[in-house]
């Protein structure tokens, strides 16, 4: 046993300093980015271009409307396991805009495996990313998997994790991955840390993974962790290459899911002027369901029920109702650029070479955070 005393750090605990800036308008800022892959074909040419912001593979996240909404914003989309074979034919073959923002997702079972392969035979190259996900990426049997599909597929750019460290980060580069998924308990629908203990700082992770990818010629994706559009921006500034987000995505209509009614107090109280006396005032709010990869809800719904062996990583939450996704999409973007702005970044790529991060107890004045009427 060993104890690491130096400092690590999530979203939470840093802002971003203000610097002289020469930007006259967010309008200037560019967020797309272009990328080569290491070990995909020749790694020479741009494979990626566009804003790197990806829907998590998570259900009511990572549907098939999601990605074809996020593809025309220019993001990209991680679709959830659970399509069949058939579902993702088709919509390989029939979306070709989704090729350069889609990425198909697999665990490392024999089945999943058995399962891409027969939709890569089908589309061919316009099955072009593929999102290996498990909840641990330090066993072997993870690292042999990738290194088995890489031999056998080098027409696909891999996506694999997770991990939060620097060695497991170029581990996976160095057998075959080009983009590594970090991040360990950072969701808000994850109770890794809490079950497990297992996890690390975010931004710390970020910060870590990212300069062990580049060092390699790899990228790496922030995965979790995200509450605000602020957040996002520090992943990005921390050196991520990509950021990935659930709870931000969820709720809206291209997720799925059923739209359920609550009714409820939300502080309001009306006065009755026959009494004097005021009483709650009771609303009606809209929600869609939104839980964990882990949690119990998913694996009953996935996998037959939980196992014996294991216990739920993931908690089940009502997140509110949002509507569209483009005005969500609008939100974060807009927040990115007036960071730029605040920084002096013409375009997202110098946003990390343009931050300086300060440590800090508290991130912003929550005296009105529960009475906010609207934006």
């Amino acid at each position: 046993m060993r104890i690491e005393t130096d400092p690590k750090l999530g979203y939470e605990d840093v802002l971003i300093r203000p610097k002289r800036s020469t930007l006259g308008s967010r309008k200037k800022v560019d967020l797309t980015r272009k990328f080569s892959f290491r070990n995909y074909l020749s790694n020479t040419d741009i494979h990626y271009d566009g804003i790197p912001i990806m829907a998590a593979n998570m259900d009511g996240v990572g549907t098939i409307s999601m990605a074809q909404s996020l593809s025309s914003q220019q993001l990209f989309t991680c679709l959830i396991k659970s399509y069949d074979s058939a579902e993702l034919t088709d919509v390989f073959t029939t979306n070709s805009n989704l090729k350069e923002s889609t990425a198909m997702s697999i665990g490392i079972t024999s089945p999943e495996l058995e399962k891409f392969a027969s939709v890569k035979k089908e589309v061919g190259t316009d099955l072009k990313y593929i999102c290996v996900d498990v909840a641990n990426g330090y066993s072997e049997r993870f690292v042999d998997f990738i290194s088995a599909l890489r031999d056998d597929y080098a027409d696909v750019v891999i996506i694999a994790g997770n991990v939060v460290t620097a060695d497991q980060t170029q581990e996976l580069l160095l057998n075959g991955a080009d983009i590594i998924k970090v991040g360990i308990g950072p969701g808000s629908v994850c109770t890794t840390r809490i079950k497990t203990g297992v996890g690390y700082p975010q931004l710390s992770a970020v910060i870590e993974c990212s300069d062990a990818a580049h060092g390699l010629n790899g990228h790496i994706i922030a995965d979790g962790g995200c509450v605000f559009p602020g957040d996002v921006v520090k992943a990005f500034a921390g050196g991520a290459d990509f950021v990935m987000i659930g709870g931000m995505r969820a709720g809206h209509n291209e997720g799925g899911g059923d739209v359920v009614t609550k009714y409820h107090n939300d502080g309001e109280y009306i006065l009755d002027k026959d009494t004097n006396s005021y009483t709650p005032a009771i609303k009606p709010k809209s929600f869609v369901e939104f839980y964990g990869m882990s949690s119990k809800t998913a694996n009953e719904k996935h996998f037959g029920g939980l196992k014996d062996y294991r216990s739920s990583e993931g908690r089940t939450a009502l997140v509110p109702y949002r509507g569209e996704v483009e005005e969500t999409v609008q939100d974060i973007l807009g927040g990115i650029r007036s960071a730029c702005t605040y920084v002096g970044a013409r375009k997202l790529k110098q946003l990390s070479k343009c931050t300086t991060f300060v440590t800090t107890a508290r991130q912003y004045n929550t005296r009105y955070e529960e009475s906010t009427i609207g934006d």
